[in-house]
Order: structure tokens, then C-alpha cells, then sequence
């Protein structure tokens, strides 16, 4: 075994062709031999680039669609041939194989395959890679003559080794490049396998080992305080608008409590979008508890309203909009009376950008893309000492034609519009929560007017948001995460004005509560889904 094998033959095929025409340039200036297949070949030999297709290698057509064609001695010899090993050279010489010394292999997309919604069982099956795999194992085994690439973010440290050390490539790097390797297939099993084990029925399955697959983005300065370490890492099928997937246009480095609240931030917002598709959606996020949130018809409003739910708690808070940003809602975010930690947006104008830029030297501009409706069945975990809780996300919310009117004046379809509205923020809201909100009488626009969140009791959580709404409370709706124990919490709303109770139900006492609504002239309907975040 030599510490230093030179690169003479090398087998590329791609899925993931970012940076592969400038990576094979390189090896071809170097006179490496590529052999390839199918749409990788093509587009090297588009760019110019010498290809030996692989059938002249096997002496075999690529069959069944693609299905089969580097499953061949003829590969797979060429990759496990130990080279000092008499016998194996013997057997190379003997069956016309010539060694490979490099294997470039990215694998069919099944991970993103499947985490569109609603994609066909057929589809997510033909994205499941087998020569891919193949190779890269056999590659890995054998590292120490055998060089693998499984990503585009690996073609500059092979080429450095080659260009540093004429043509060749060090046992240091080979161990780490198979190290990577199979965790990559490791990963790539894995998420088939959660995949069919899924699909076996609606009701999401949890599987008997659950695998991560999530790639470091960064170390952070710290965790949630200074004497914490912390990181950042992304997973490969999360959704297309993400935290760890941001580009960040301006500011310092984002903190772990910028990161968690700025999560919460785009969740919120893209939960919107359920019950208001057509409009834009804000959120302002303070210590991971929504403190404003508003729908309206363009940025600004949206903004102006968002904060207006609580401009004191929203000072310093994580901003969140369904929409690109432009010049004039930026010029609201510019006002000495607001300022954000993070701004979270689709895409902003360059407009937009250099006004915040000019006016905010700290603040996080962070460009995810574009905002699409959450998906359902997803999977969310917390560590906990000794091991994981794993639960499917609450994205579910109350169909209208389950609200159930138990007392009071019947609601108007306005009235159920704002329930809708309350139902996705308070869902935001830490438990005991208890949220109120409606259309503001000077804007027009629906928000979040004041909330109480993360108490010990409902009664304090009910004394929170009416403190919060102040005058804004009359004739409000009033939503809760959960059942009322005691008709308590809601005669504190009722005193404030408020037109409207929401909340599951399911109290013992729940007549008690209803009882006092009749009495007082406010209308209380059940949903009958409770949305606890703890």
C-alpha cells in the first residue's frame, strides 16, 4: 500500500452536475481517462470534454431504462482490485480489466423525490439508486488505492491534493473521502427505508432505528447562552424555505436564539398561508412566542399591522413576511421606533436591501425563496437526556364545518374568517395560550391585538392577553390552545369586550363556560382540536 496513488482512470456519473464540467475539465488536462454514463456523459461531451462511454468498458448496452449498467466485473473488478495483491492483479490481467482509480458519484435525488407532496409511489421508486450505491461502496472498501467523490463540495480538496502533489492523491484524504462516503449511503438507505416503511398506510409509522442525515452549516458563537457551544447543521428534505438554507444578504452571524426564533418566524408564516393563500403574511417572533402577527394585502401593510400587535416586545424581535420585500416595506423596517434581529423574507429588491443595509449595519437579512403551504405527516424531534421524543408536526387546523356554536349569538362568516386566522397564530403560542385578535378599526387589516403565552395556569394567560388587546379586546376573538377547566379565564375576557370565545373543548366543566357566554350575550364555539406546544 502506497501513502500516494496516482489517478489515471476515473468513472463519472451524476445527478447533482453543480461544478462537474469545470471538476472533469481539470482531471482531463491531467490526461485522466472519464468513463461515464448517460446525461453525465452527454453533458461532458457537450462541454467538449474526451468520455469513454461506460458500455465500451463492459462491453454491455446500458439496459432496462438505465437500470442496469455498471453492474458489471468489469466496474466493480476495477474498483476492488487490491493493487499489491498478486492474485488480484493476476485476475485483472488475466480478465482484460484495467484498474479505476477515482469514482465520482452523486446519487439519484430520492431524498427530495419524496419530500414533495403527494409525489407517486412509481416516481419515488425510480429514484432509488442501485449502481450509484454499488460503486461507492466498492470504491470506499478499497480507499486505499480507490479515491471517492460523493459530492460537488469535495471536487476542490481532490483537487488540491492533485494539483499539490503531481497528479496524485493522499491516504489521508481517501480515508476521509470513504468515511463520508458511506455515511452518504448510510443516509441514502436509510431514508428509503423510512420511506417504504411510511407508505404502508396513512398513519405515519415511527421506524425501529431512526437515522440522521443532517450536514454541518456552521459552528455558532454559542448556544443559548455564552458558556454553551452550538451548531447548525441542515437536513437533506426539509422544506424548500428554511433557516439553514438561507442566504444571508447583510448582518452579523446569526446566533442559536436567531436561528430557533427565526424558524418559528417562517413557520408561522408559511402556516398562513393555509387559511389566507392569497395574501401576505407577517409575523413578528420575541424569545419564540409570535408577540405580532397580521395578514394583508400587500408588505406594508402586513408589517405595519404585525408589529402593531406589540411594538414593545417586537423591538429587537425576529420578522418574518410571506412576500418579497420591497422599497417601501423595507422603509417601515428603516423607522428609529423598529428594529429586528433578523428579517426573514422570499427575496427582497435590491432597493430594498440597500435601504436596510444603510440603515441597519447589524441586522440579518436572510433570503429563503419561495414560501409554499407546510406539509402534513412531517416528522419533528427534541433530544432529551438519554434519547429523542419524535411526534408528526401540528399542521393540522379545524375545518370550519366542525366549529360548533354553543352558545351565544350565531357568528358571522367574518367572525369565523378571524377564528381561522387565531387558530394558526395561538397554535404558534406557547401553552397555556390564549390569544386574541380581529380586524384593527384603523387599518382594516385582521391581527394578532395581544397574547398571553407559556403559562402555569389559563387564568393568567387570560389576564395576559387582555392586558396586551387593552381596548382592542371589544368585540374581539378570543382563541385558547385548549379547554377552559373553569369558566374563570373566560369571565375575564368576557369583562374585556370580548364578542367571541374559541377553544376545543372537552372540559368537564365545559357547560359552566358555556352557560356564562349565553348569559353575557358572546358566542363560544368548539373546534374540538387542541393545539398544546410545549
Amino acid at each position: 500500500m502506497n501513502d500516494l496513488v496516482t489517478i489515471r482512470r476515473a468513472i463519472v456519473s451524476v445527478s447533482d452536475k453543480t461544478g462537474l464540467v469545470e471538476f472533469a475539465r481539470a482531471l482531463a488536462r491531467r490526461d485522466i481517462e472519464i468513463i461515464s454514463t448517460g446525461g453525465t456523459a452527454a453533458t461532458l461531451e457537450k462541454a467538449g470534454i474526451p468520455v469513454t462511454p461506460i458500455d465500451q468498458v463492459t462491453g454491455f448496452p446500458e439496459i432496462m431504462d438505465g437500470r442496469v449498467k455498471t453492474l458489471h466485473p468489469k466496474v466493480h473488478g476495477a474498483l476492488l482490485a487490491v493493487r499489491d495483491d498478486p492474485e488480484h492483479q493476476a485476475a485483472l490481467a488475466q480478465h482484460e480489466i484495467a484498474p479505476i482509480d477515482l469514482v465520482c458519484v452523486n446519487l439519484y435525488p430520492f431524498e427530495k423525490t419524496v419530500a414533495v407532496q403527494g409525489v407517486e409511489r412509481d416516481e419515488a421508486i425510480e429514484q432509488i439508486d442501485i449502481g450509484g450505491p454499488s460503486m461507492i461502496r466498492s470504491a470506499s472498501k478499497n480507499h486505499d488505492w480507490v479515491t471517492v467523490i460523493v459530492g460537488p463540495e469535495q471536487y476542490e480538496a481532490v483537487l488540491n491534493d492533485l494539483n499539490s502533489l503531481g497528479g496524485k492523491t493522499s491516504l489521508s484524504l481517501r480515508r476521509e473521502l470513504a468515511a463520508a462516503a458511506f455515511k452518504r449511503t448510510s443516509a441514502y438507505d436509510g431514508a428509503i427505508a423510512d420511506y417504504l416503511s411510511s407508505a404502508q398506510g396513512d398513519r405515519a409509522r415511527f421506524p425501529a432505528q431512526l437515522r440522521q442525515d443532517f450536514s454541518l452549516v456552521q459552528e455558532l458563537r454559542y448556544g443559548e447562552n455564552p458558556h454553551q457551544s452550538a451548531a447548525v447543521y441542515a437536513s437533506p428534505g426539509g422544506p424548500g424555505a428554511c433557516i439553514p438554507r438561507a442566504k444571508q444578504l447583510h448582518g452579523k452571524e446569526l446566533g442559536y436564539n436567531n436561528i430557533a426564533d427565526a424558524a418559528s418566524a417562517l413557520e408561522l408564516v408559511r402556516s398562513l398561508k393555509i387559511i389566507a393563500p392569497d395574501l401576505v403574511g407577517a409575523a413578528v417572533i420575541k424569545h419564540a412566542n409570535p408577540c405580532g402577527c397580521a395578514i394583508a394585502k400587500t408588505p406594508l401593510e402586513a408589517l405595519e399591522n404585525a408589529i402593531a400587535g406589540d411594538p414593545l416586545a417586537a423591538y429587537g424581535g425576529i420578522i418574518a413576511i410571506s412576500a418579497p420585500v420591497d422599497l417601501k416595506a423595507a422603509e417601515r423596517l428603516c423607522r428609529d421606533d423598529t428594529f429586528a434581529e433578523v428579517l426573514i423574507a422570499p427575496s427582497f429588491t435590491a432597493e430594498a436591501v440597500e435601504a436596510l443595509k444603510k440603515r441597519w449595519f447589524n441586522m440579518r437579512i436572510l433570503e429563503v425563496g419561495p414560501i409554499e403551504q407546510p406539509k402534513t405527516g412531517e416528522l419533528e424531534q427534541r433530544s432529551i437526556p438519554g434519547g429523542l421524543l419524535v411526534q408528526t408536526r401540528d399542521s393540522l387546523l379545524a375545518a370550519p364545518k366542525e366549529y360548533a356554536r354553543k352558545a351565544g349569538p350565531e357568528p358571522r362568516a367574518e367572525t369565523i374568517r378571524i377564528a381561522q386566522f387565531m387558530e394558526v397564530v395561538t397554535r404558534a403560542v406557547a401553552s397555556n395560550a390564549v390569544a386574541i385578535g380581529g380586524v384593527d378599526p384603523k387599518t382594516g387589516v385582521t391581527r394578532l391585538f395581544g397574547a398571553g403565552a407559556g403559562q402555569m395556569d389559563r387564568l393568567t394567560s387570560c389576564r395576559l392577553a387582555v392586558q396586551k388587546a387593552g381596548e382592542l379586546a371589544k368585540g374581539a376573538v378570543a382563541f385558547s390552545d385548549a379547554f377552559f377547566p373553569f369558566p374563570d379565564g373566560p369571565q375575564i375576557l368576557i369583562d374585556s369586550g370580548v364578542g367571541t370565545i374559541v377553544h376545543p373543548g372537552g372540559s368537564k366543566r365545559d357547560q359552566e363556560t358555556f352557560d356564562l357566554c349565553e348569559k353575557r350575550g358572546v358566542a363560544c364555539i368548539t373546534t374540538g382540536l387542541r393545539h398544546f406546544r410545549h
